[in-house]
């Protein structure tokens, strides 16, 4: 019966892998509702400048306090705005790379391109 112990280990192997198939597909249409539903918001240190960015980075706020008029020339203004979304973009690029790597499998090397964004590391690994 040594065929019967191979297809069972099979079988058994099969539902493994289908298990984890499954909760992947699961889990990467929560994964989708969390990056659409996510935000990451930063402000000046002055506190006169809010900006938001969604799970791209891309801006969807910004607000300037009434004070920041007065309390900047435009051209500082500017750049305080400029670093307070750059803030804001890094913040969620960490954010989304750490919550899309919890979806993804251990040791799969998908995880460790989404933390490094070093795509030419994981073609090595796989290729």
């Amino acid at each position: 019966m040594p065929d019967r112990a191979v297809n069972d280990a099979l079988r058994g192997r099969f539902d493994e892998v289908l298990g984890q198939y499954e909760r992947i597909r699961a889990g990467m249409a929560e994964l989708q509702e969390r990056l659409a539903a996510f935000s990451s918001t930063a402000s000046s240190p002055d506190g006169l400048v809010i900006a938001t960015v969604d799970a791209r980075g891309q801006l969807v706020r910004l607000v300037f306090d009434p004070a920041a008029y007065r309390a900047h020339r435009p051209e500082q203004l500017a750049a305080v705005a400029t670093a307070t979304v750059r803030s804001a973009t890094t913040s969620a690029t960490a954010a989304v790379h750490e919550l899309v790597a919890g979806y993804l499998p251990p040791g799969s090397g998908v995880a460790d391109y989404v933390r490094s964004g070093q795509l030419d590391a994981l073609l090595r690994r796989h290729g």
